[in-house]
């Protein structure tokens, strides 16, 4: 029987800042090699005997760079995303997704559930360990990955191992002499948030041990509605649903509870200094990425994405430059980053939120400068992608096209210009830019308006399903 692979691909991680915003999120980065850590866990799915095209869990903001990044890693033609319209932690991704699931006749398969974040660097081990969970599914019971610790970590939570696989207890995160004892006694583990399971005995235990959770995520498939590759759960069902982890409404709650022993190179990638530890590193200890030159440095992380970045005499550290944005911490201080977002979300400043560079279904947008009364920016779209049809109340628009050809309609009129010819479009004018040719279409945006915010957009047609930006 074959497994269904359910990849969660919420969350904004918050401790990667500034690599990682509320609208640019961990797994969609390219944080070790070439893919980015939602496309490693897709092929390494792949990679999987007997596996089914994979059901993501996504939050709303973030389906098009999903779907982007499937669609480019070309593994599975008709994966399925899960749309959720507001985060609710990790118990109603996954009873959604059995919902899902139950509802389309397949209560019975085995959900093989992943976040999407992870790193796993032993694949013919997790191999091993995925076919045993899947045995032990189909008996009924819920199965969680347990990762054997190499070292007492603080920031896990820990599984406590009881008769046979059955699970003892779960654990929240001890202080470090607790995890000590817990690494010497080799009956615990840390608690990788990986899952195998049955949708039926999920639903039963949710049903049992969370009523409320269970009800709302039924209701919320039952009044979902499918959008092409896309399935959104119902808006106001979710919206009453508790947010709760899977781990407090059901894990620590259930009979049903199973541990695997799973020695499989898992790192969740949750730090700075978790990605320090398992990137590869220069004679110094040193883990570096971008135009980055050192000297007398040791042991530290290094990255930069846009400019120079020169250090000297320096001893674990981090260093992080992003186009807005740079982050300094003493590495042992990595997990406390979470408390600079913090601040800028109480402080109402956007590099919490978005990069200078935004990414959208038709390509992307990069601000290169900021004013009260102006702005600029480099706009690029995809080869035949075009926006949506729109107009401002408060801002007019220059474009000027530095490569490809754009196809604008401005007003009653529609207009073809090439490298170097521009046009202008006053406030309260419907418009829409539209890429005809076959290699991306570069122009430069000024702004000039009363308000600049991306809020200002009345939508008269999209292609993307979108009533705004």
């Amino acid at each position: 029987m074959a497994i269904q692979p359910i990849i969660l691909a919420g969350g904004t991680g918050s401790r990667l800042w500034p690599l990682s915003r509320e609208l640019y999120p961990k797994q969609v980065i390219n944080l070790i090699g070439d893919l980015s850590l939602l496309q490693t866990t897709v092929q390494r799915v792949a990679g999987l005997d007997d596996v089914m095209s994979p059901l993501l869990v996504v939050g709303e903001e973030h389906r098009f760079l999903v779907k982007n990044q499937m669609e480019q890693l070309g593994l599975f033609r008709d994966f399925r995303i899960l749309l959720e319209p507001i985060a609710k932690n990790t118990a109603p991704a996954i009873c959604g997704a059995a919902a899902y699931m139950r509802e389309r006749g397949r209560g019975g398969d085995v959900l093989l559930v992943l976040p999407a974040d992870h790193l796993i660097r032993k694949p013919e081990p997790f191999a091993e360990a995925v076919r045993e969970s899947a045995a032990l599914a189909r008996q009924g019971l819920i199965v969680t990955f347990g990762i054997v610790p190499d070292h007492p970590e603080t920031g896990y939570g820990y599984i406590a191992r009881g008769e046979g696989v059955r699970v003892e207890r779960f654990v929240e995160k001890p202080d470090q002499a607790t995890a000590e004892q817990y690494c010497a006694s080799g009956r615990y583990f840390w608690n990788s948030g990986m899952f195998a399971l049955t949708a039926d005995t999920l639903l039963a235990e949710m049903e049992r041990h969370t009523p409320e959770v269970a009800a709302s995520m039924a209701e919320a498939v039952a009044a979902g509605r499918e959008d092409g590759c896309f399935f959104r759960f119902g808006g106001e069902a979710m919206a009453a649903c508790p947010s709760d982890s899977i781990d407090y409404a059901l894990m620590e709650k259930t009979a049903q509870a199973a541990v695997i022993e799973a020695d499989i190179g898992w790192s969740d990638i949750g730090s700075w200094r978790a990605l320090w530890e398992v990137s590869e590193k220069d004679p110094q200890g040193n883990a570096v990425r971008g135009d980055v030159l050192l000297e007398d440095v040791r042991d530290s992380l290094v990255r930069s994405e846009h400019t120079l970045v020169a250090a000297v005499g320096l001893r674990d550290t981090l260093v992080v430059e992003t186009a807005d944005a740079v982050l300094v911490a003493p590495m042992d201080r990595s997990q406390d980053v979470k408390q600079i977002v913090a601040k800028l979300k109480r402080n109402k400043r956007g590099e919490y939120h978005v990069h200078r560079t935004v990414f959208r279904p038709w390509g992307s947008y990069t601000t290169l400068e900021m004013q009260d009364r102006f702005q600029i920016k480099r706009i690029t779209v995809n080869p035949g992608a075009r926006l949506s049809l729109q107009m401002h109340h408060h801002r007019h628009e220059h474009w000027v096209v530095v490569s490809g050809t754009a196809k604008v309609q401005n007003g009653e009129r529609t207009i073809l210009l090439k490298e170097d010819e521009a046009t202008y479009i006053p406030s309260c004018t419907v418009h829409r830019l539209e890429n005809p040719g076959v290699i991306p279409l570069e122009l430069i945006e000024v702004q000039i308006g009363s308000y600049l915010g991306e809020d200002d957009i009345v939508r008269f047609d999209d292609e993307y399903g979108r009533t705004r930006e």
